[in-house]
């Protein structure tokens, strides 16, 4: 078990699947949008990265079945849909993300690497248009640091994930690190855009560990780990 466990709690290549697009009906003054290209640096460059640990957690020493369906949540420039569908080209890997600048620096990475078994998506995470039981496994990292609702957004989780399926969350534990990419978009964005009026808020959310465990124990899950290594907390979830 990783360093500062919290306890657990009940007994812890096809095509991508598809998924129809359901563009957010709110405003598309975003962050994401307006400067898309220093999030995708931050993500590529500088935010710390768990493909290993995600290997680790959902595979142990085995390798992912043929087939296997995999979807990344808030997948911005497609970091982890990529990398895991490089390391694993038996699986099919969709990422989804409401920024539609983020989509398309996605599937231009992808292509550009030469990467076919991945697909990647403009979704709202918080109503994800793909039917029940649809993904063996989901990823999802620093998605509740913008957020608006939580508990929604572990429910659609919950939802998409066939019996059995399991997903790995990672979030940053401090607010002032968590929110250092959202202050340099905001300082970029008034300097070179005259708009103010972002979706995105100023300051990162982040969770308490025993708030953040408790998001996943609402629901019926098979067994749920949580822990802490580092600036990041994570969870690992399996559904009944």
């Amino acid at each position: 078990m990783p360093p500062n466990a919290v306890a657990s709690t009940h007994e812890v290549a096809e095509r991508p699947a598809t998924v129809t697009s359901r563009a957010p009906t709110e405003s598309t003054d975003s962050l994401f949008e307006r400067v898309a290209w220093l999030y995708a640096f931050c993500r590529e460059r500088l935010f710390r990265d768990d493909t290993n640990r995600i290997i680790s957690a959902l595979w142990q020493t085995q390798r992912p079945a043929f087939g296997t369906r995999v979807i990344e949540l808030g997948c911005g420039p497609g970091f982890y849909s990529r990398k895991l569908a490089r390391r694993f080209p038996q699986i099919a890997v969709t990422g989804v993300d409401r920024s539609e600048s983020q989509v398309r620096s996605a599937r231009q990475r992808a292509a550009a690497q030469n990467v076919n078994n991945c697909v990647f998506e403009r979704v709202n995470a918080l109503a994800l248009p793909s039917k029940d039981a649809s993904f063996d496994v989901l990823i999802a990292s620093r998605i509740f640091t913008v957020l608006p609702n939580h508990r929604r957004a572990v429910a659609e989780m919950f939802r998409v994930l066939r019996p059995g399926g399991r997903c790995f969350i990672a979030e940053p534990r401090h607010v002032f690190w968590a929110s250092i990419p959202l202050m340099a978009m905001w300082l970029l964005a008034s300097v070179i855009h005259s708009g103010n009026g972002y979706r995105e808020p100023r300051k990162a959310t982040v969770l308490k560990i025993e708030a953040f465990a408790e998001l996943f124990r609402k629901l019926p899950w098979k067994s749920v780990r949580i822990w802490q290594d580092g600036r990041y907390q994570y969870a690992l979830c399996e559904k009944s």
